[in-house]
C-alpha cells in the first residue's frame, strides 16, 4: 500500500506545484492598467490595438478603473497595478508615501484643462479676494499644485485659506449648496460645472502650471518588461496622435462613458494634451519644483528626488521619439 500511497502523493505535489507554476506564469503575463473614466487610456482601451500587439509577446492586459489619481497610484503602490496615468501631483504625493515607482512618459501641457471655479453669482473677483475663504479640491490630485501656484501669484500664502478636501463628485456637491466659496476642479468637470452651473473660472492653469499628465509604472515591472513597457508607450502615442486629428471622433466615444452631453466634452477634448512624450530635463525639473514645493509646505513628509525615479527606455523607443 505504501507504494500507492506514495505514488498519489508525488502525484498530488506535482499537481500542485504545476498549478502553482501555471499561476505564476499568469501573472508574469499579465500587464495590469489603471485607468481613469477620462483619457487617452480610455480611448486605448476602446481601440483594443494594445492587446494585440502583446498577445504576440504572450501577454494579456487587464483593465481596472479608479476615480481618481490618488487613488490610482495607491494601487500602484500596493501591487493591484501595474501602470497608470495621472497628473502632476499624484506620483509626487505617492513617491513621498513609498511607492516604487518609474515615470515613463508624459503628455503635452494642458494648462487650460484646470482650474479654480466659483458660483456664477459670487463676489470674488481675484484669487486674492480667497483669503480666509473655503476652497474644496481632491488633495494630492493635480490641481492641488494648481492652488499651491495660484495663491503664490496672487500674494497668498497656502495657509491663508481654508482647505476642504473631497473627492470630485462631493465637492460638486459642496460647491453647489453653496458650502464653499470656490472649487479648484479638471476637465472633465471643470467643463462640465461651467457649462451646468454658470461657473466662472477665477484662474486656470495658463502661465503658472504645464498640468502634465503622467504614465508611470512601478519599478519592478518596468524595470522586468521594457518591451511591454515600449510596446505600451508606442500605442499610447498613436492614440494621441489619432485623438488630437480627431476631436469629433473622440467626444462621440467618450461622452456616453462620461455621461456628460456631446458639447460639453468636447470643450474638454479640446483642452487635452494628447501623446507620449519622454521626459526632459525641463519635464524633469518642473516636476522636481512640485516636490520641493509640497515638502516646503510641510504636504510631504520628506525630500524627494525625481531624477532618480526616471524610467530609462530601450534605444527603439528613444529613437522614436
Amino acid at each position: 500500500m505504501r507504494p500507492v500511497i506514495l505514488r498519489r502523493g508525488l502525484v498530488a505535489l506535482f499537481a500542485a506545484a504545476v498549478t502553482f507554476g501555471a499561476i505564476t506564469q499568469a501573472q508574469a503575463e499579465t500587464l495590469r492598467i489603471g485607468y481613469q473614466k477620462y483619457g487617452t487610456l480610455v480611448l486605448l482601451k476602446a481601440k483594443g490595438t494594445l492587446e494585440k500587439r502583446l498577445a504576440a509577446q504572450g501577454v494579456d492586459v487587464q483593465w481596472t478603473e479608479f476615480p481618481g489619481g490618488p487613488q490610482l497610484l495607491e494601487g500602484l503602490n500596493v501591487g493591484s497595478i501595474d501602470f497608470g496615468v495621472t497628473g502632476e501631483t499624484p506620483p509626487v504625493f505617492a513617491q513621498a508615501a513609498g511607492a516604487d515607482l518609474l515615470y515613463v512618459a508624459y503628455e503635452p501641457p494642458a494648462p487650460h484643462s484646470e482650474a479654480i471655479l466659483v458660483p456664477k453669482d459670487s463676489p470674488i473677483k481675484s484669487v486674492a479676494e480667497l483669503k480666509d475663504k473655503k476652497v474644496v479640491l481632491n488633495k494630492g490630485s493635480n490641481v492641488h499644485y494648481l492652488l499651491v501656484r495660484a495663491l503664490e501669484d496672487a500674494g497668498l500664502k497656502y495657509t491663508d485659506i481654508q482647505t476642504v478636501f473631497l473627492p470630485p463628485a462631493d465637492a460638486r456637491a459642496a460647491f453647489e449648496r453653496g458650502s464653499v466659496d470656490a472649487w479648484v476642479i479638471w476637465d472633465p468637470y471643470q467643463a462640465a460645472a461651467e457649462q451646468q452651473l454658470q461657473a466662472r473660472t477665477l484662474r486656470d492653469g495658463q502661465g503658472i502650471v504645464d498640468n502634465h499628465q503622467f504614465y508611470l509604472a512601478t519599478k519592478p515591472y518596468a524595470q522586468k518588461n521594457p518591451e511591454v513597457i515600449k510596446t505600451l508607450v508606442e500605442e499610447v502615442r498613436a492614440v494621441g496622435e489619432w485623438s488630437r486629428a480627431n476631436p469629433q471622433e473622440v467626444t462621440e466615444q467618450v461622452s456616453p462613458l462620461l455621461g456628460l452631453p456631446a458639447d460639453i466634452t468636447l470643450t474638454a477634448v479640446k483642452r487635452q494634451g494628447y501623446g507620449a512624450l519622454l521626459l526632459t530635463p525641463e519635464v524633469v525639473a518642473a516636476q522636481q519644483k512640485i516636490a520641493d514645493s509640497f515638502y516646503q509646505l510641510k504636504l510631504i513628509p520628506k525630500p524627494l528626488s525625481i531624477k532618480d525615479v526616471i524610467w530609462t527606455p530601450p534605444a527603439a523607443v528613444a529613437k522614436a521619439q
